[in-house]
């Protein structure tokens, strides 16, 4: 069992909270520190997003903090060692790697693969890793015991989400609305329904994302989803913080989103 089917398991039907903040902003050597005060706030799963120069499906908040993170030169391997030294004092708390292909094409999956099993990464999600592409992706994952998080869109059809289906380990992860990170207009009646729809197809558990940013619509989602996404708000509190406060402000915050989807 992976640490994330672990979680879920734990938390025996209450909603998990998986807060999003991207490595290496503001400053690579704060990072440790902020994933620390995500699960001091309350974080089940932490989603640690790869810096990379063209993120496509990121609205203008999370593109700031690639390029923050970019300014120090921070990449894949710098990240692993950001995840690596985060083991050192917790164990328990799931890690999924969230980014984009070309990094891991760089490095070559199998080797990814492995470096990220060694540093107690837990589960990757590529944004534009299709499933008909993600054949010898997952092969190499798989061969690790990492599992592979897929996107759903609102505009995905069933066949699709059928193939999902089949290859999605730990949870699969439901874009709550068409458009970037960050983007507003969220129809909470039209994703409860869309996930009603999903549960016929797939047998893990689901978490929302997109357009999630206060603790009314967490709670909001969480009646209907099994876990909550939240990143471009975490990110703008980086953003507005100093250095010092960054990790107390982002605890604090994490803590109100908990406690309303609880």
């Amino acid at each position: 069992m992976s640490r994330i089917e672990k979680r879920f398991a734990e938390l025996a039907g209450k909603k998990a909270l998986i807060p999003f903040i991207t490595a290496g902003d503001p400053n690579p050597g704060l990072t440790v520190s902020l994933m620390h005060g995500l699960v001091d706030g309350g974080a089940d799963i932490i989603e640690l997003g790869v810096p990379f120069s063209d993120p496509m499906a990121d609205g203008p908040v999370i593109q700031r903090a690639s390029e923050r993170a970019l300014v120090h030169k921070v990449g894949l391997r710098h990240v692993l060692e950001m995840v690596a030294e985060f083991r050192r004092s917790d164990e328990v708390t799931p890690v999924v790697l969230m980014g984009y292909l070309n990094p891991l094409c760089a490095m070559g999956y199998t080797e990814f693969a492995k470096r990220a099993k060694a540093a107690g990464v837990d589960g990757v999600l590529t944004v534009d890793c299709p499933p008909e592409e993600a054949v010898d992706l997952q092969a190499a994952l798989d061969a690790q015991g990492l599992d592979t998080v897929f996107l759903i869109a609102p505009t995905t059809p069933p066949a699709r989400v059928a193939e999902i289906a089949k290859l999605a380990r730990g949870y699969v992860y439901y874009v709550s609305l068409k458009g970037v990170t960050g983007a507003g207009h969220l129809d909470i009646d039209d994703v409860a329904r869309k996930i009603a729809a999903l549960r016929q197809q797939l047998p893990l558990p689901i978490g929302v994302g997109f357009g999630i940013r206060d603790a009314a619509t967490a709670k909001a989602i969480a009646t209907a989803a099994d876990a909550v996404v939240v990143g471009s708000r975490l990110v703008q509190e980086i953003e507005a913080a100093t250095p010092e406060t960054a990790k107390e402000q982002l605890t604090r915050l994490v803590a109100e989103l908990k406690a309303a989807i609880r």
